[in-house]
């Protein structure tokens, strides 16, 4: 039914409809006036929670970066664990000038089984014992006495200018007795061309006058006996014990030294070490001969600045292979004595260096 009208008639419901607009209208407006009242609170409430959104998105890239710096800090700090260093089988040159950086080597070179050391070391010097049969001790002696006289002479020098200078000295002092009572200046005339002469005259005449006055005006056969001549240590002491007595020793020289470490026999420095150390990877017995070995190499193929790798034959055992030159037709031209063509150090070397081709040293001032 329709409405009633204020005259008393009734409103259809078409009428009615109509008047519902403006309602909703009047309601919006209301709405709409209440929300101007209401804005500056509203915007206030609000403006709080924008400060924040921003602040939180201003502080998103900090939290990354944090977050990235906090990700990266284990990496820092857990560093893989350092392995053994170990010598690489192509042995780079030292920058001149510049010390290398030292290492601590692994007591098995290479991670070697101590067995398989001993094997390798082992057929490195069966190898050359083939291509040295006539290895021998490079000084020219006939006695022990002119040996440890020569020995002494031998330091920073060559065994070559040793042996063109002791036969004037033997020929003038055959004996302890002599040498011991000689003029200094005339024994430091004769020594003259080995180097240090002063002190090698010091050192030759007080050794002479300890082996009369203790040992009777012989040598002595006892390594004890002997490193307390003057002049004399042990390495000079093992070449007068493996070459005059017959009683194995192991020569420690600078080539020694040289070798025994590039083939990675041992990693110590000191020669008392390393004579320890290269001593218990052999039998006693192959002891003097092995000093032969390692030392003849070091002369003639093994030099300490070129060697001459394309013309070594150990090169599949050497771990330094590369160091030096490798092509073989150029490695050939850095041979020395006998090996390239040239005569050996002594100048009355054994009969045995003489079958196999090689050639005696010159005399001093010959040539």
């Amino acid at each position: 039914m329709g409405e009633q009208g204020p005259d008393g008639g009734r409103k259809s419901a078409k009428a009615t409809k109509r008047a519902a607009p403006a309602k909703r209208v009047t309601a919006e407006k209301g709405a709409v006036k209440k929300n101007a009242e209401n804005g500056p609170a509203s915007a206030k409430k609000t403006a709080p929670a924008k400060k924040q959104a921003s602040a939180e998105s201003a502080a998103a890239p900090v939290k990354k970066q944090a977050s990235a710096e906090s990700a990266a800090a284990p990496v820092k700090k857990q560093a893989p664990a350092k392995k053994p260093a170990v010598a690489p089988k192509k042995a780079t040159a030292a920058v001149k000038g510049v010390a290398p950086a030292k290492t601590v080597a692994p007591k098995t070179p290479r991670a070697e089984s101590r067995t398989a050391l001993v094997r390798r070391a082992r057929r490195i010097n069966r190898e050359l014992a083939e291509v040295y049969p006539y290895a021998h001790p490079e000084l020219d002696f006939e006695n022990p006495f002119q040996l440890v006289v020569a020995t002494v002479l031998s330091a920073q020098t060559t065994d070559l200018r040793v042996n063109q200078t002791t036969p004037a000295l033997f020929a003038k002092y055959p004996a302890p007795e002599d040498l011991a009572a000689a003029n200094p200046e005339e024994v430091e005339e004769i020594l003259r061309p080995t180097g240090f002469f002063r002190a090698k005259t010091k050192s030759v005449i007080g050794l002479s006058k300890a082996l009369v006055e203790d040992f009777g005006g012989e040598v002595p056969g006892r390594l004890e006996d002997l490193v307390k001549l003057p002049g004399v240590g042990r390495k000079t002491a093992f070449v007068v014990l493996g070459n005059a007595f017959g009683r194995p020793g192991i020569t420690v020289d600078t080539h020694f030294q040289r070798l025994v470490r590039r083939w990675q026999w041992t990693d110590e420095t000191d020669p008392d070490k390393i004579e320890a150390a290269v001593g218990a990877l052999f039998p006693k017995s192959d002891w003097t001969d092995l000093s032969h070995h390692v030392i003849w190499h070091g002369r003639r193929i093994c030099h300490a600045r070129k060697p001459a790798c394309g013309a070594c034959p150990i090169a599949p055992l050497c771990p330094a292979f590369g160091e030096g030159e490798t092509d073989p037709e150029k490695a050939k031209k850095l041979l020395k004595y006998e090996k390239g063509g040239f005569p050996g150090q002594r100048l009355n070397p054994p009969q045995a260096y003489l079958d196999a081709g090689g050639t005696p040293a010159p005399p001093l001032g010959a040539g």
